[in-house]
């Protein structure tokens, strides 16, 4: 999953990336809500990590905008006002949960996890399609009795796949799923992971399909 993480506090900013990093995720970073509504503006993201008090403003009034102009992304806001009212506030402004200061980090995890299942309309946290298991939250996929334990980015590609079966990906789409802003990403980065997917998937009923000038598709062969 790709997220962005709007917080102006560094050292906080810096174990947040780091701790979603180690479980595959892409992580862009602003500091500012200025930074944060130019990353909205050209990036796609599964999740928003908000910060209310930033220094160029109140992370209230960039959650209000998001929601005025139709963007569904989920929101999860960090908050240090513990106030009840606080937090119906964020909540009734389009919030689709909050995290009080100071937080675990596995109970922010817990809670991503649990917002992006409601976005999805995913009840349970694996996916079955032609015969396969896939468990993204566990990192591996059942393929007949056989279980494939996935690295980060291979997790991060199938579950776009699995979320999506059918539905045509640009290499630049999902390039720019898997990678972050900062990362320097080689020409054939996507070919590469995709291959290993490939491989992952040849005893089952589903295929990567590469649609020349088009991009890539999960297919189910009967």
């Amino acid at each position: 999953m790709k997220f962005l993480l709007v917080e102006d506090n560094l050292d906080l900013a810096n174990a947040i990336s780091s701790r979603m990093r180690l479980d595959g995720h892409v992580v862009d970073h602003a500091a500012n809500l200025g930074d944060a509504s130019a990353f909205v503006e050209t990036e796609d993201y599964d999740l928003i990590l908000l910060d209310i008090m930033l220094p160029d403003g109140d992370g209230r009034d960039f959650l209000k905008q998001h929601r005025a102009s139709h963007l569904d992304t989920p929101v999860i806001v960090l908050t240090a006002r513990s106030q009840v009212s606080d937090r119906i506030g964020s909540l009734d402004l389009g919030a689709d949960d909050y995290v009080t200061k100071p937080f675990d980090h596995a109970e922010l995890e817990a809670r991503c996890r649990a917002v992006l299942r409601r976005k999805s309309g995913i009840v349970k946290s694996t996916i079955e399609i032609g015969g396969i298991v896939f468990d993204p939250v566990a990192g591996h996929l059942l393929v007949g009795s056989d279980t494939v334990s996935l690295r980060n980015r291979e997790l991060r590609l199938l579950e776009l796949f699995f979320n999506a079966p059918g539905q045509v990906f640009s290499k630049q789409k999902l390039a720019d799923r898997l990678f972050s802003y900062d990362d320097n990403v080689s020409d054939n980065a996507i070919e590469v992971y995709v291959g290993r997917l490939r491989r992952h998937l040849e005893s089952s009923d589903l295929k990567i399909t590469t649609l020349r000038g088009l991009g890539y598709r999960l297919d189910h062969v009967s």
